[in-house]
């Protein structure tokens, strides 16, 4: 198999977590950072279609996910923490600075790493996650609460463990329930597998234990504006996030190229309309290849 379309297995040393991840390509390294409740394969539609457009590409298993270091305590998943892992994810993957993707969770931490470390971001996009201003707003309105009762659940000490946990992990599969086609037997299965690595669980729970246990004063103090070109794309059938959250305030990124609405798309919008996903994202990186003669 050509190098440049294998999908390598690898482990990246940083500090004292070990990320598993995914990798495929030579060129400009492309970080893609999947949500909750996924790991690496939740951008199994993305990564070969990048990479054959010249992108290296790196997926890696976010901490507390899947094969990836889940370190006790909730102080660890602190949204600086896991910012900084993937800022020395790029060095560790011998780049300066990358392009940057995120879903979900991992558009959360997309953003932190914009605004933390801004010299590692080159360009940035954002799938279905608000950025974290337009999030803490939401909160106080009544029908993002009802969306978001979630996050307060999982707040709880024990409880949401026992329940992710029952019936082949029913709770979990709920929240893929809106991707469209729908999940086979053998892609649930990996799923589950990933779920179901020691610890995995609580990693995955204590990314909103860690969120809802900052205070407003301490989130607005960590917010900066993001200087790298950013483009969102929202799919705008998601029915845990308002369609209000899509648009950042030019304020927080005054480069933003474009909000990219998917009218039929739901949260998962990278599963339902891949191939429009993966041209919008080698459309926007494009800039950072190298020039044709």
């Amino acid at each position: 198999m050509d190098r440049g379309s294998e999908v390598r297995e690898g482990y990246a040393e940083i500090g004292d977590q070990r990320l598993h991840y995914r990798e495929a390509g030579e060129g400009p390294l492309i970080v893609l950072l999947h949500g909750f409740p996924e790991f690496w394969y939740g951008w199994r539609q993305q990564i070969e279609p990048l990479a054959a457009a010249g992108f290296r590409v790196v997926a890696p298993d976010t901490r507390g996910y899947n094969l990836s270091s889940k370190p006790d305590g909730v102080a660890a998943y602190d949204i600086g923490k896991l910012a900084a892992d993937i800022r020395g994810l790029i060095h560790e993957r011998g780049a300066k600075s990358a392009l940057l993707a995120g879903h979900d969770w991992g558009g959360s931490i997309a953003w932190a790493t914009a605004m933390n470390h801004p010299e590692v971001v080159d360009r940035l996009a954002i799938l279905n996650a608000a950025h974290p201003r337009k999030l803490s707003q939401g909160l106080h309105h009544p029908g993002q609460l009802r969306k978001s009762w979630y996050f307060f659940f999982f707040d709880l000490p024990e409880l949401p463990e026992t329940v992710v946990h029952a019936d082949h992990w029913r709770f979990f599969r709920h929240f893929l329930r809106d991707a469209r086609p729908a999940y086979t037997p053998e892609e649930t299965e990996r799923y589950i597998e990933a779920w179901s690595q020691p610890g995995a669980a609580t990693g995955m729970i204590n990314y909103y234990r860690s969120s809802v246990r900052t205070s407003p004063k301490q989130a607005e103090a960590a917010l900066r504006p993001v200087k790298a070109p950013t483009l969102v794309i929202w799919g705008q059938r998601d029915r845990y996030l308002g369609e209000e959250l899509a648009e950042p305030d030019r304020d927080d990124v005054p480069s933003l190229d474009r909000v990219e609405r998917l009218p039929d798309a739901s949260h998962w919008v990278h599963h339902d309309e891949h191939e429009r996903v993966n041209q919008l994202l080698i459309d926007f990186f494009a800039p950072a290849l190298p020039a044709r003669n």
